[in-house]
């Protein structure tokens, strides 16, 4: 799923929402509305195991996970205590390619967990290739010093990435360092899902 490479805007259009931000994707939806893909007389209602599913594959779309990725998240999710729907959707927040997104150094997902599988960041000083890490209060990202690839972030930074901005993890755009300084709560969650009927559907 992290590396889906099929046509963004069908998957938009299917699930009814803007899960991949790329510009392409996002015009095909604006153009074509949220009708699924295909030769369609009337839209069929989806059962409940169908909507359950398409809720599902929000998620995974959205954040770039597999199905055991999901599946582990969800059984971390379940060890935690309060509503175990928000809880997974909290986890889904703490990613690092998510917060990267989140706080401007990155206009999609994908190019964010591109970078993060290039070597470009470093957590606590420390170099992380692994999109799903995990992130805690306390932590600082920091971006690789090597000239091509600072220059590339400050590209970004400069040019603005649409809808950034969270309380709980600050960017520095001088130094594109993030400092962590919270942790995500249900109103920072992005994604327009229901965690519960998610949540119902990986219990079964």
């Amino acid at each position: 799923m992290s590396r889906y490479t099929g046509p963004k805007g069908r998957i938009n259009r299917r699930l009814g929402t803007l899960v991949y931000e790329s510009g392409g994707a996002s015009r095909a939806m604006e153009k074509r509305g949220t009708q699924p893909p295909g030769m369609h007389t009337r839209a069929k209602r989806p059962s409940n195991y169908g909507k359950a599913l398409y809720e599902k594959q929000k998620i995974k779309h959205y954040y770039g996970m597999g199905e055991r990725q999901l599946r582990r998240f969800f059984d971390k999710a379940g060890r935690m205590k309060g509503n175990t729907g928000e809880n997974l959707l909290i986890l889904c927040e703490s990613r690092l390619d998510n917060v990267l997104r989140r706080v401007g150094l990155a206009h999609t997902r994908p190019q964010a967990r591109q970078g993060i599988a290039h070597g470009h960041f470093r957590v606590n000083n420390v170099k992380v290739d692994k999109p799903s890490y995990m992130l805690r209060p306390g932590d600082v990202i920091t971006v690789r010093p090597r000239a091509n690839i600072v220059a590339t972030y400050r590209n970004i930074v400069g040019t603005g990435v649409e809808g950034q901005g969270i309380e709980w993890a600050k960017l520095d755009p001088e130094t594109l360092t993030v400092n962590v300084v919270g942790v995500p709560g249900p109103s920072d969650i992005s994604l327009p899902v229901d965690g519960n009927v998610v949540v119902e559907f990986l219990s079964r």
